[in-house]
């Protein structure tokens, strides 16, 4: 019996599938050890739903877990090339999560004039500033209840008539929100920092109008970012001038 040594695009559709689902599967494990006790006690709608996946994860995480998708169902397609498939999909799923140059080199070997990259770009922006808009929309209620519970306590606790084991419950309960939204905003400002780089480097081959556009979607993301930062911030301050005795 004759055993045929495999190919190279064999192999590297291999490597391919193997790296990625690697990842993935590291990624998710690290990501559920480091947050499971926060999330235990988090508001569900921070934790659940679409705008909960897209900003609670890391660049690397995000990357890997799309790239992991990507590649099976090249795996599982019709394709008759089925390595080159599984590239482009795990380079594809990154997108500017896993970093400005990155982005970059993806978009010059899609597209090879700047006004068109600059275009797409445009598009990508506008895409993840409502995804910044919805998760902003479950933040605002999370925090207005959040603010209602501690105007709350701070009244029982004048009042000389506070439950101390009910409110440590309901402050851990906070303390888990705000951590979880700070996370998010960290994501969120990385994202902007990424775009901002891209930009940058586009600059030096596009002309300053087609450069505009995407400086002014970024702008506009950025704002976004900064309103819900505020927020965050208040609710922190509020959380921070309680003290249980």
């Amino acid at each position: 019996m004759t055993i045929r040594a495999p190919s190279f695009k064999q192999l590297l559709l291999c490597t391919a599938v193997a790296s990625t689902l690697f990842i993935a599967g590291c990624a998710s494990t690290g990501s559920n050890l480091l947050s499971s006790s926060s999330n235990q006690t988090a508001d569900p709608r921070l934790t659940q739903g679409n705008d909960a996946e897209f900003f609670n994860k890391s660049g690397l995480q995000a990357c890997a877990a799309g790239a992991a998708v990507g590649v099976m169902s090249c795996m599982l397609s019709g394709t008759s090339n089925r390595a080159q498939c599984a590239i482009i999909a795990g380079v594809s799923a990154c997108g500017v999560a896993m970093g400005a140059n990155y982005y970059l080199d993806q978009r010059r070997s899609e597209y090879a004039s700047s006004a068109e990259r600059l275009e797409v770009m445009s598009q990508d922006i506008q895409e993840d500033t409502q995804k910044v808009i919805a998760r902003t929309d479950t933040a605002r209620q999370v925090i207005a209840e959040d603010r209602q519970r501690i105007e709350r306590i701070e009244q029982e606790i004048a009042e000389q008539r506070v439950n101390q084991a009910s409110a440590q419950s309901e402050l851990a309960g906070i303390d888990s929100n705000i951590d979880i939204l700070r996370r998010d905003l960290s994501n969120m400002q990385k994202s902007v920092t990424e775009y901002e780089e891209v930009a940058q480097l586009e600059r030096q081959e596009a002309s300053p109008a087609e450069v505009q556009q995407v400086e002014q979607d970024i702008e506009v993301m950025n704002q976004q970012v900064l309103a819900l930062q505020q927020e965050v911030d208040d609710l922190y301050s509020m959380r921070s001038a309680i003290t249980l005795g």
